[in-house]
Protein backbone atom coordinates (compact mmCIF):
# COMPACT_ATOMS: atom_id res chain seq x y z
CA UNK A 1 0.00 0.00 0.00
CA UNK A 2 1.29 3.43 -0.90
CA UNK A 3 2.10 5.53 2.19
CA UNK A 4 1.66 9.35 2.09
CA UNK A 5 4.76 11.45 2.20
CA UNK A 6 5.38 12.19 5.89
CA UNK A 7 7.68 15.22 5.27
CA UNK A 8 4.96 16.86 3.20
CA UNK A 9 2.36 16.25 5.90
CA UNK A 10 4.64 17.70 8.56
CA UNK A 11 5.32 20.72 6.41
CA UNK A 12 1.60 21.38 5.98
CA UNK A 13 1.03 21.09 9.71
CA UNK A 14 3.83 23.55 10.50
CA UNK A 15 2.54 25.97 7.85
CA UNK A 16 -0.95 25.83 9.35
CA UNK A 17 0.45 26.66 12.81
CA UNK A 18 2.47 29.56 11.45
CA UNK A 19 -0.53 30.96 9.60
CA UNK A 20 -2.61 30.72 12.76
CA UNK A 21 0.09 32.50 14.77
CA UNK A 22 0.38 35.28 12.19
CA UNK A 23 -3.38 35.74 12.13
CA UNK A 24 -3.47 35.94 15.94
CA UNK A 25 -0.66 38.52 16.10
CA UNK A 26 -2.41 40.72 13.55
CA UNK A 27 -5.65 40.69 15.51
CA UNK A 28 -4.01 41.30 18.90
CA UNK A 29 -3.78 45.08 18.42
CA UNK A 30 -7.47 45.84 18.24
CA UNK A 31 -8.53 42.88 20.38
CA UNK A 32 -6.72 44.47 23.33
CA UNK A 33 -8.82 47.64 22.97
CA UNK A 34 -11.37 47.07 25.75
CA UNK A 35 -12.74 50.64 25.64
CA UNK A 36 -13.07 50.59 29.41
CA UNK A 37 -13.11 53.48 31.83
CA UNK A 38 -9.69 55.06 32.20
CA UNK A 39 -8.31 58.40 33.33
CA UNK A 40 -4.92 57.99 31.66
CA UNK A 41 -5.67 60.43 28.86
CA UNK A 42 -8.01 62.87 30.64
CA UNK A 43 -8.01 65.19 33.63
CA UNK A 44 -10.67 67.48 35.11
CA UNK A 45 -9.95 71.08 36.09
CA UNK A 46 -11.92 73.73 37.97
CA UNK A 47 -11.61 76.17 35.07
CA UNK A 48 -13.35 77.00 31.82
CA UNK A 49 -12.27 75.20 28.61
CA UNK A 50 -10.57 78.35 27.34
CA UNK A 51 -8.60 78.74 30.59
CA UNK A 52 -7.62 75.06 30.52
CA UNK A 53 -6.36 75.21 26.93
CA UNK A 54 -4.41 78.37 27.70
CA UNK A 55 -2.73 76.57 30.62
CA UNK A 56 -1.97 73.65 28.27
CA UNK A 57 -0.39 76.01 25.75
CA UNK A 58 1.85 77.59 28.38
CA UNK A 59 2.81 74.20 29.82
CA UNK A 60 3.93 72.90 26.42
CA UNK A 61 5.81 76.12 25.65
CA UNK A 62 7.67 75.85 28.96
CA UNK A 63 9.00 72.43 27.91
CA UNK A 64 10.25 73.46 24.47
CA UNK A 65 7.28 72.35 22.37
CA UNK A 66 6.42 74.26 19.21
CA UNK A 67 2.72 75.11 19.11
CA UNK A 68 1.28 74.05 15.75
CA UNK A 69 -2.40 74.70 16.57
CA UNK A 70 -3.87 77.06 19.17
CA UNK A 71 -7.64 77.34 19.57
CA UNK A 72 -9.84 78.05 22.60
CA UNK A 73 -10.83 74.37 22.64
CA UNK A 74 -7.78 72.57 21.15
CA UNK A 75 -3.97 72.78 21.36
CA UNK A 76 -1.36 70.87 19.33
CA UNK A 77 2.38 70.92 20.05
CA UNK A 78 5.48 69.21 18.64
CA UNK A 79 8.96 68.57 20.01
CA UNK A 80 11.98 66.92 18.33
CA UNK A 81 14.55 64.58 19.89
CA UNK A 82 17.71 62.92 18.63
CA UNK A 83 18.75 59.93 20.78
CA UNK A 84 21.80 59.30 18.56
CA UNK A 85 23.25 60.42 15.27
CA UNK A 86 21.14 58.20 13.02
CA UNK A 87 17.84 58.18 14.93
CA UNK A 88 15.39 61.05 15.12
CA UNK A 89 12.29 61.06 17.34
CA UNK A 90 9.31 63.37 17.53
CA UNK A 91 6.50 63.74 20.09
CA UNK A 92 3.30 65.44 19.03
CA UNK A 93 0.67 66.41 21.60
CA UNK A 94 -3.04 66.73 20.82
CA UNK A 95 -5.17 68.22 23.61
CA UNK A 96 -8.91 68.95 23.48
CA UNK A 97 -10.60 71.02 26.22
CA UNK A 98 -14.30 70.25 26.72
CA UNK A 99 -16.82 71.74 29.15
CA UNK A 100 -17.72 69.66 32.20
CA UNK A 101 -20.87 70.31 34.22
CA UNK A 102 -23.93 72.47 33.65
CA UNK A 103 -22.46 75.83 34.66
CA UNK A 104 -19.56 75.80 32.17
CA UNK A 105 -17.01 76.77 34.85
CA UNK A 106 -15.37 73.33 34.90
CA UNK A 107 -13.64 71.50 32.06
CA UNK A 108 -11.91 68.27 31.18
CA UNK A 109 -8.73 68.00 29.11
CA UNK A 110 -8.26 65.00 26.78
CA UNK A 111 -4.59 64.50 25.89
CA UNK A 112 -3.00 62.19 23.35
CA UNK A 113 0.73 62.04 22.58
CA UNK A 114 2.08 60.40 19.43
CA UNK A 115 5.71 59.28 19.20
CA UNK A 116 7.32 58.93 15.76
CA UNK A 117 10.78 57.49 15.04
CA UNK A 118 12.82 58.31 11.96
CA UNK A 119 16.03 56.67 10.73
CA UNK A 120 18.69 58.20 8.52
CA UNK A 121 18.86 56.39 5.21
CA UNK A 122 21.61 56.83 2.63
CA UNK A 123 20.70 56.49 -1.04
CA UNK A 124 23.57 56.08 -3.53
CA UNK A 125 23.21 58.04 -6.73
CA UNK A 126 23.95 56.66 -10.20
CA UNK A 127 24.93 58.56 -13.34
CA UNK A 128 24.24 57.56 -16.93
CA UNK A 129 27.02 57.80 -19.50
CA UNK A 130 26.24 57.65 -23.19
CA UNK A 131 28.71 55.74 -25.40
CA UNK A 132 28.29 55.50 -29.19
CA UNK A 133 29.14 51.80 -29.32
CA UNK A 134 27.48 50.59 -26.12
CA UNK A 135 24.64 53.04 -25.79
CA UNK A 136 23.64 54.35 -22.35
CA UNK A 137 25.63 52.83 -19.45
CA UNK A 138 24.72 53.43 -15.78
CA UNK A 139 27.78 53.96 -13.62
CA UNK A 140 27.88 54.16 -9.81
CA UNK A 141 28.22 57.66 -8.45
CA UNK A 142 30.26 58.33 -5.32
CA UNK A 143 27.78 60.80 -3.84
CA UNK A 144 24.78 59.89 -1.67
CA UNK A 145 21.61 61.56 -0.48
CA UNK A 146 20.67 61.41 3.21
CA UNK A 147 17.00 61.38 4.14
CA UNK A 148 14.91 60.65 7.22
CA UNK A 149 12.49 57.76 6.84
CA UNK A 150 9.74 57.05 9.37
CA UNK A 151 10.31 53.61 10.83
CA UNK A 152 7.84 53.57 13.75
CA UNK A 153 4.81 55.47 15.04
CA UNK A 154 2.97 54.74 18.26
CA UNK A 155 0.70 56.44 20.79
CA UNK A 156 2.40 56.88 24.17
CA UNK A 157 0.59 54.61 26.64
CA UNK A 158 2.55 55.32 29.84
CA UNK A 159 0.16 56.71 32.49
CA UNK A 160 2.96 58.41 34.46
CA UNK A 161 3.89 60.40 31.37
CA UNK A 162 0.40 61.93 31.26
CA UNK A 163 0.33 62.41 35.05
CA UNK A 164 3.42 64.61 34.84
CA UNK A 165 1.88 66.58 32.00
CA UNK A 166 -1.44 67.18 33.79
CA UNK A 167 0.41 68.22 36.96
CA UNK A 168 2.38 70.79 34.97
CA UNK A 169 -0.83 72.15 33.42
CA UNK A 170 -2.22 72.62 36.94
CA UNK A 171 0.61 75.03 37.73
CA UNK A 172 -0.46 77.36 34.92
CA UNK A 173 -4.11 77.45 35.94
CA UNK A 174 -5.48 80.77 37.25
CA UNK A 175 -5.63 80.78 41.04
CA UNK A 176 -8.96 80.46 42.83
CA UNK A 177 -8.71 83.99 44.17
CA UNK A 178 -8.16 85.41 40.69
CA UNK A 179 -11.08 83.43 39.27
CA UNK A 180 -13.63 84.23 42.02
CA UNK A 181 -12.88 87.81 43.07
CA UNK A 182 -14.49 90.24 40.60
CA UNK A 183 -12.47 93.24 39.47
CA UNK A 184 -12.78 96.21 41.79
CA UNK A 185 -14.86 99.01 40.32
CA UNK A 186 -14.08 102.44 41.68
CA UNK A 187 -17.12 104.58 42.42
CA UNK A 188 -16.89 108.24 41.57
CA UNK A 189 -16.19 110.47 44.55
CA UNK A 190 -19.11 112.70 45.49
CA UNK A 191 -18.16 116.34 45.57
CA UNK A 192 -20.27 118.34 47.98
CA UNK A 193 -21.13 121.89 47.09
CA UNK A 194 -19.86 124.49 49.57
CA UNK A 195 -22.38 125.49 52.20
CA UNK A 196 -23.74 129.00 52.18
CA UNK A 197 -22.80 130.84 55.37
CA UNK A 198 -25.42 133.35 56.40
CA UNK A 199 -24.07 136.61 57.80
CA UNK A 200 -25.42 137.69 61.25
CA UNK A 201 -28.07 140.47 61.31
CA UNK A 202 -26.67 143.99 61.33
CA UNK A 203 -27.15 145.85 64.67
CA UNK A 204 -27.29 149.62 64.49
CA UNK A 205 -25.23 151.56 66.95
CA UNK A 206 -27.16 153.73 69.64
CA UNK A 207 -25.69 156.99 68.34
CA UNK A 208 -27.00 156.31 64.85
CA UNK A 209 -30.41 155.37 66.23
CA UNK A 210 -30.69 158.68 68.20
CA UNK A 211 -30.28 160.69 65.09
Amino acid sequence: MHQPHRPLARFCAVAAVLLTACSTSRQAVYQNEAFGETNTYSHAYAATPAETCEAVRRALLSQGYVITLAKPEAINGRKNFQPNGDVHAEIEFHVVCAPEGPNGKNSIAFANALQDHYALKKTNSAASLGLPALGSVSLPFTGSDDSLVKVASQTILESRFYDRFFSLVERYMPSVEEAEIPPKVETPTRVESPRRVESPPQVESPARAAQ
